[in-house]
């Protein structure tokens, strides 16, 4: 399957720098975002630690399928989100590596969700609060799941979504890249319809716009890079509280052929 994307990441309007960090690899169909946490230049260092690992994992088992899984295999799963978990977990001894090193980096981790598309299936691998989204038709689903203190308390019923929209600990995560020497990752698998639209975005992205706000920019722009343009500018200006990043993702229109053109040119002529 070809594939199209857009992306592009903001410092927003608080900030002063970006921990935000994403990489898009098309000839691998490989699409990664992070979001580091730790401050200054820490965040930075974590999340871009974790796209550029979870990369070169995954482009050296493509060269050398014998290469082992860290962490043991997931049943019921195909060996593409079983490497993308695997990459994600090397991408955590990485972070962690990294916060032990010194008194100063010790706060130093991020989320991280990937996906990697083979044939026309995606797998899916997350951490974090970083988001995956997907747009079918009128249907808007989020394909992660928060790992989040504010998350947890909404699953089980002790929070509601107004009390989570105004409370002071949004940023706590239950689990991330970097602060233990392992890390459980969420994996799915999902199958890619020709009209589908994915979006990968930091918090800063849904902490701003609602979820009918993003569905509008996905079904009315056509050009994924301005989908992408898009959704960080109107992030920005609802007020920009963190870091914005959005990489959006779509099958590529399939080139009508003359049999077509000639079909739809009698159809249009009727």
């Amino acid at each position: 399957m070809e594939l199209e994307y857009g992306a592009r990441s903001d410092t927003g309007c608080v900030r002063e720098n970006n921990e935000d960090s994403y990489r898009a690899s098309p000839d691998m169909q490989l699409f990664v975002l992070s979001d580091g946490m730790g401050g200054l230049e820490c965040g930075e260092v974590a999340s871009r630690m974790a796209v550029d690992t979870i990369l070169e994992h995954c482009r050296r088992a493509d060269s050398n399928p014998s290469l082992p899984l860290t962490g043991g295999r997931i049943g019921g799963v195909s060996e593409a989100t079983n490497r993308l978990a695997s990459a994600v977990r090397v991408a955590n001894s990485a972070v962690y590596s990294a916060a032990q090193g010194s008194a100063q980096a010790r706060a130093m981790g991020a989320t991280v969700v990937a996906v990697r598309f083979v044939g026309e299936r995606m797998s899916l691998a997350h951490v974090g609060d970083s988001r995956a989204y997907r747009l079918r038709g009128d249907d808007f689903e989020q394909l992660t799941r928060d790992h989040s203190f504010i998350a947890e308390q909404m699953r089980q019923g002790r929070m509601t979504e107004q009390q989570a929209g105004s409370s002071r600990l949004q940023n706590v995560l239950v689990r991330a890249l970097g602060i233990d020497p392992f890390v459980e990752v969420d994996v799915s698998e999902e199958l890619v319809l020709d009209t589908d639209t994915v979006l990968l975005c930091s918090d800063g992205v849904t902490r701003e716009l609602s979820d009918a706000q993003i569905t509008a920019v996905l079904r009315e722009t056509e050009e994924v890079q301005e989908a992408a343009d898009r959704v960080v500018d109107l992030a920005k200006q609802a007020g920009g509280g963190d870091n914005i990043t959005a990489i959006v993702v779509r099958p590529a229109a399939r080139p009508v052929g003359a049999f077509g053109r000639l079909g739809k040119w009698f159809k249009d002529s009727a």
